[in-house]
């Protein structure tokens, strides 16, 4: 039990580092010389990154946060299925039942990983693009039926927080829908709120009605560096 638990372990920490890889920052410094933390919302994330230095880098770093997420994901299903691992997984464990909360756990991992990398001094973004990721590692109807709903506010709203906080609400609602495990579901919940913790400053802004729309600029948030 003691080298399965250790096994496990490694894992989770792989994808809380694969979570933390500060791709948002790289971009900014090695196209502009500039720490994304110090400009627009001071988020890495994709938004900012498109805000600061335009569609293009923006929708790479988007599409490397996404592939975060889905590599953390599958690092779990690789585990399950790597020959040679069965030898190590105790015959009191139930893979059936391990495995989703082994992902649920991963799927955590990452997105803390996102918002809190060990590479930036625990900074970073408000976790959305790395949170799709993993969605749709889970299930892939999941993360397109999120995306959509993103997509469809996005398409209204023109305002990035307000998508990704629809986004963060219904995918719960997309779980049950699509039948997953419990632990996915849980997932999904708290994970969504904790999508929603992040982007606070935002909804005091959209309370406020001074939230920008995609194409405006936002200001440094000093509370806070997601």
């Amino acid at each position: 039990m003691a080298i399965w638990l250790t096994l496990c372990g490694v894992v989770l920490f792989v994808a809380y580092l694969l979570g933390s890889f500060p791709t948002g920052y790289i971009a900014a410094k090695q196209l502009k010389g500039i720490d994304i933390r110090e400009v627009g919302s001071g988020s890495t994330g994709a938004t900012n990154v498109l805000r600061t230095l335009g569609k293009g880098p923006g929708a790479f770093v988007l599409l490397i946060d996404c592939l975060k997420g889905v590599f953390a994901i599958a690092l779990v299903y690789q585990l399950f299925n790597f020959a040679p691992i069965h030898d190590f997984i105790p015959p009191t464990v139930n893979e059936t039942l391990w495995q989703p909360w082994l992902v649920t756990l991963a799927g955590f991992s990452a997105v803390l990983g996102h918002s809190k990398s060990i590479f930036l001094g625990f900074s970073g973004g408000k976790s959305v693009a790395t949170g799709l990721g993993t969605l749709l590692a889970i299930s892939w109807q999941v993360g397109l039926a999120t995306a959509g709903v993103f997509a469809v506010v996005i398409a209204i709203s023109r305002i990035v927080s307000l998508s990704s906080i629809a986004g963060a609400i219904a995918v719960t609602i997309f779980m049950v829908i699509f039948h997953q495990p419990l632990p996915c579901i849980l997932y999904a919940f708290l994970g969504g709120l904790y999508v929603i913790f992040r982007h606070r400053t935002n909804i005091e802004r959209l309370l406020a009605g001074t939230e920008p729309k995609i194409g405006q600029q936002v200001t440094k948030e000093p509370e806070q560096t997601a």
